[in-house]
């Protein structure tokens, strides 16, 4: 099987007759790249080197960002503090440019993914998220109190621009998934009440969500922290799956799998196992074999690889993830 097609079976909770999907799909720091270089990896890969270097399926990133690209004019600030704030700022957004450039890369990507080769997931900014880069993070917060029409008017026009472009990247290629930022959790739970959620962002996963959709995509959120409580809002959203299901915050993906039967995951391997040697990340494939065998689930590390993690433990890591990966597609 191909990347892709295994990539799309496991998303569809289709069995896989080889293995599931080996991807990373934040893979590894700097840091932890630059130990590996003085541990023998070598110097000069670059991002699709080091992925077959590890034998990695390629997950490829086309992002469709609604901030400003390039230089912003004098006078125009990033930061918006009101209406007429974001008016100054609001002809540098969601820019023509930035879905010219996404439509680019899936040029660049089209032939591969045509054969098979990669698996693509598309970046776009969330409605949580999108906010907080323009207020800056106390501010947003706040904003949902103090500027409740603000918000509405910036979550509208990031609404219409996605799907502008995830109509504009799917006249040129069918990506595998849609990835909204949003790292709206944190370790004790959502940084949002359940009635901000169904005001400022609901409404805007509900006109996005269907545009996407209709071009076959599944629909998921990267959301950092314990998203536990909030997966019955996204799933009411139409949101169809969640990453990276950080084990630290007490994500349990055997929980999820149990009151989701349908919930689409990517993530949860302990990344703190990493360090610890073969036995440990062993013992953390064993917790997550019962999921990974139960469909809906591409296992990866919870976030990116730290840089406390050797070479030669990420190696005994791969070598594990090849072997449970073929395990679970003998379910």
């Amino acid at each position: 099987m191909t990347p892709r097609e295994r990539f799309r079976r496991t998303l569809a909770f289709e069995r896989c007759p080889d293995r599931l999907p080996l991807v990373e799909w934040a893979a590894w720091w700097d840091l932890t790249i630059a130990r590996w270089k003085t541990e023998g990896m070598p110097p000069t890969l670059d991002w699709d080197e080091s992925l077959a270097f590890f034998d990695l399926d390629p997950l490829v990133l086309i992002a469709a960002p609604g901030g400003p690209v390039g230089e912003l004019p004098a006078g125009v600030a990033r930061t918006v503090t009101d209406e007429a704030s974001y008016a100054a700022l609001r002809p540098y957004l969601f820019s023509d440019a930035a879905i010219a450039g996404a439509v680019e890369q899936a040029k660049r990507q089209q032939a591969r993914h045509a054969r098979g080769d990669i698996a693509i997931r598309i970046w776009l900014d969330g409605y949580f998220w999108f906010p907080r880069t323009l207020f800056g993070i106390e501010e947003h917060l706040l904003a949902f109190y103090d500027q409740p029409a603000l918000m509405h008017r910036m979550n509208a026009d990031l609404a219409d621009f996605n799907i502008r472009a995830i109509d504009a990247i799917c006249a040129v290629l069918q990506p595998e998934m849609v990835g909204f930022a949003e790292d709206m959790s944190y370790n004790h739970g959502p940084m949002l009440s359940r009635a901000c959620f169904e005001e400022f962002l609901l409404p805007y996963y509900r006109r996005t969500v269907p545009a996407i959709k209709r071009h076959s995509v599944k629909v998921l959120v990267d959301t950092d922290g314990d998203v536990t409580t909030m997966i019955p809002w996204l799933l009411d959203a139409g949101i169809e799956g969640v990453y990276p299901l950080e084990r630290q915050a007490g994500v349990d993906v055997a929980r999820l799998r149990r009151e989701f039967p349908r919930l689409l995951m990517m993530g949860g391997f302990d990344k703190l196992t990493m360090s610890r040697g073969e036995a440990a990340m062993r013992a953390e494939f064993e917790r997550l074999l019962p999921v990974m065998r139960s469909g809906g689930y591409i296992p990866s590390v919870d976030h990116q690889t730290p840089p406390e993690v050797s070479l030669e433990n990420y190696r005994a890591y791969m070598r594990l993830f090849r072997e449970y990966t073929a395990k679970a597609a003998n379910r």
